[in-house]
């Protein structure tokens, strides 16, 4: 008994752990100085970083770094903080510390769609994004001037002027794409041009103070081309001998008056308003795409036909806007800002010396220049009397649609930049129905292709920091001064073809660039949105395709180009109905890419399921909130209290 009461009590056994155990803790990568610059957090192992994921490893979390909007209008991302929190005080045996795990959470199951993970696991952190600008924005905006700033008078000349010719790649490429396809000359080419240039300086000055009032050019835009092409070769026009140009520009007048015509009714009687309930983002992006890719048959094959100077051009445009895009001159990226212009002149002028050596023999451009007048003043119906036909204006009508699409992404996107808030519904619909009348105007004046938003605005302004309306109505005056110098319409319906070509192919790449950036507005990583814009731009390309191919021979149609073979689809389209204008509409609208893309994209976005984060629907201004605030009656009242006739219209039609 005694030496059973004088034993020890043996200790308490303590439960197993874990098997397998856990391995032993490896020592932690030293992150990159990349990765000390961004707060980089690898998901790697063995390089890992402590993240929230993990309370319960002893190590103490990293502070996420506070994320900015991911908008147009936030600019580049402020830099996180390296700086590591201080651990906490250790224990007074010398041990540390392990931080309390958190409470148990319910378990709940979320969407993949909704940023979530399933089974209530916590959604890995973001990568961070890259920082390109050096310093940090002055404004929210991101933006020198914004929408009423005032510069002085230099710099209203001198950003009036760099906004157009940044753009002048959208503004007069157009025509010298559409009338050698016409039949015309080049001193029709010339009056063209010159005609362009006066519609543009007339139609973003009268947006700008009876539109939407953003600093946004009004001009020809590439949405109208496809459809102009296709009219240009309808069947009615083979075979012509004389005045081709003349005879099938009036065509175009016609149906381009009443596709303006119809984009007037959209706009001022308010169906505008109800159809932007529809338009979203992963609508207007897949559909602005298209328009870039639905060239792909011109860009190259044209360039084919002299690939020295053509592959030249395009390298110059690529190495100005890319590769040298973040060198500056005298505070401005002129590099970018002037990629078109400079990679122009450059190989405009090695081709020049080329061929004034002998090296190399290209084809004479210069003979508009030299019998074109010093002074030419466009007039309306300067090509005869605009002739109407129903079929034609209908396909006009439906690609109104859709630069009334394009257009509203662009006025959502400037208005992030230089705005205090985005417009009113009213205001789209007003800035719709401006479109109209520019459009019918271009009709009348007969620049071949509707007006509308240049999609390059969003960049321009973007790259360039303008975003002042006066300087864009100064810029705006000087095109219509320009236009009535005859040698300034024939200087650059000089510029060769195959010059034209390579700078297309940039252009409408950068366009197809701009439609996707609208994605940026929705959730990218939504599988949902990946599908419908991916199955929107492949069904752009493929059905098209069908109606363009169906029943073509090799032998037939030998008279038109290779590169515009697309655009006879109305002679030999697979619909066959009792009519041949129905025949003509349906094969003609079916085989434009971004009438498909539309289509698709408006259809599934509207009846997929979609949370409005995800869809990223846009957020327009509300009226009766906007009205209270002077600082966005001073962004888009319209001047002269003109606005007082539209009253009716804003506070009854526009927002019922």
């Amino acid at each position: 008994m005694s030496s059973t009461s004088g034993a020890l009590p043996q200790p308490r056994r303590g439960r197993p752990g874990p098997w397998p155990p856990a391995p032993p803790p490896q020592p932690q990568a030293q992150p990159l100085s990349w990765a000390k610059r961004t707060g980089f957090q690898s998901r790697v192992s063995g390089e890992s970083l402590p993240s929230a994921s993990a309370p319960n490893s002893g190590q103490v979390p990293l502070p996420r770094p506070a994320e900015r909007p991911s908008d147009l209008e936030s600019g580049p991302p402020a830099r996180p903080s390296s700086t590591l929190p201080a651990p906490p005080a250790a224990a007074g045996n010398g041990e540390r510390q392990h931080p309390p795990a958190p409470p148990p959470q319910a378990r709940t199951r979320r969407r993949d769609s909704e940023g979530g993970r399933p089974n209530g696991q916590a959604a890995a952190p973001p990568l961070p994004r890259l920082q390109e600008e050096e310093e940090a924005p002055e404004r929210q905006a991101h933006v020198k001037y914004e929408l009423r700033d005032t510069p002085g008078m230099l710099p209203l000349v001198v950003y009036g002027f760099q906004h157009y010719i940044s753009m002048v790649g959208s503004i007069i490429l157009i025509p010298l794409v559409m009338v050698p396809a016409m039949g015309g000359s080049a001193d029709d080419m010339a009056a063209v041009v010159s005609t362009v240039l006066l519609v543009t300086g007339m139609t973003t000055l009268l947006h700008m103070f009876v539109g939407t009032r953003l600093p946004l050019v009004q001009g020809p835009s590439f949405v109208y081309l496809a459809p102009a092409l296709a009219i240009i070769n309808s069947p009615e026009f083979f075979g012509l001998n004389d005045n081709n140009f003349k005879h099938i520009m009036k065509h175009l007048q016609g149906a381009i008056i009443i596709g303006g015509a119809f984009q007037v009714v959209l706009g001022y009687t308010g169906l505008m308003s109800l159809f932007l309930r529809l338009i979203n983002p992963v609508v207007v992006s897949p559909t602005i795409a298209a328009v870039g890719l639905s060239f792909f048959s011109y860009g190259f094959t044209k360039i084919g036909t002299c690939i020295e100077m053509g592959i030249l051009q395009l390298l110059m445009v690529v190495i100005f806007a890319l590769y040298l895009r973040k060198i500056k001159l005298f505070g401005h990226r002129v590099f970018l800002i002037y990629a078109v212009p400079l990679g122009l002149g450059i190989t405009w002028a090695v081709a020049f010396v080329l061929t004034a050596t002998g090296v190399y023999s290209y084809k004479d451009t210069s003979h508009a220049l030299r019998s074109s007048p010093w002074f030419r003043f466009p007039y309306p119906l300067q090509w005869g009397t605009p002739v109407f036909s129903w079929k034609m204006g209908l396909v006009m009508c439906v690609v109104s649609v859709i630069a009334s699409v394009d257009s509203v992404g662009s006025y959502h996107a400037s208005s992030l930049f230089v705005a205090t808030r985005p417009p009113t519904s009213g205001v789209v619909s007003r800035g719709i129905g401006v479109e109209g009348v520019s459009t019918v105007l271009a009709g009348l004046w007969g620049t071949g292709v509707g007006s509308a938003t240049i999609t390059e605005n969003v960049h321009t302004i973007a790259v360039t920091k303008m975003g002042s309306r006066r300087a864009v109505g100064f810029g705006a005056i000087l095109l219509v001064l320009l236009s009535i110098i005859g040698k300034v319409g024939a200087f650059i319906a000089s510029i060769p073809d195959v010059m034209v070509a390579a700078l297309l192919c940039f252009m409408w790449a950068m366009l197809c660039a701009l439609g996707l950036s609208n994605l940026r507005y929705s959730a990218t990583g939504s599988s949902r949105n990946s599908i419908i814009v991916g199955l929107a731009l492949f069904l752009s390309l493929s059905v098209p395709s069908y109606f363009q191919q169906y029943g073509v021979h090799p032998s037939v149609n030998s008279s038109v180009p290779t590169y515009f073979q697309a655009y006879i689809v109305a002679s030999h389209g697979p619909v066959h109905t009792g009519s041949g204008g129905v025949n003509y509409v349906l094969n003609t609208i079916l085989s434009l890419n971004m009438v498909i893309a539309f289509l698709v994209a408006l259809i599934l976005d509207n009846t997929v399921p979609g949370g409005r984060q995800e869809r990223g629907l846009y957020v327009w201004s509300e009226a009766e909130a906007a009205k209270r605030e002077s600082a966005f009656i001073k962004d888009y009242e319209l001047p002269f209290k003109i606005g007082r006739p539209f009253r009716y219209l804003e506070t009854v039609v526009y927002h019922r």
